[in-house]
């Protein structure tokens, strides 16, 4: 207590949920990240389907705006999952990227 009878506040800890897995389906990933949810299917988002949880779970928020999943080398931005029609490009695994250019 402080002389004139007031408790002094405590500092703030560190923030450290930023960013959350919130559930792991069968279907995709549920993200909560600066007070928002994502959903992360893996139609759209292949790479994450055969990872472990471990893997899916160790997830960093960098610079508030970028996320990096470090083991299975994974960089996404914020703003391609709040506006994903700015960023049309999809995933092509090997197998279809070699079709494609046989085909041509």
């Amino acid at each position: 207590m402080l002389k004139n009878g007031k408790k002094k506040s405590q500092k703030p800890g560190k923030n450290t949920s930023k960013v959350e897995i919130l559930n792991i389906s069968k279907h995709g990933i549920w993200l909560h990240v600066k007070s928002k949810e994502y959903f992360l299917s893996y139609e759209d988002f292949p790479w994450f389907k055969n990872a472990t949880v471990s893997e899916i779970c160790n997830i960093k928020l960098l610079h508030g705006f970028h996320l990096r999943w470090e083991q299975l080398d994974i960089d996404l931005e914020l703003e391609s999952l709040e506006h994903p029609e700015r960023y049309p490009l999809k995933y092509i695994p090997e197998n279809e990227r070699k079709q494609k250019k046989s085909a041509a």
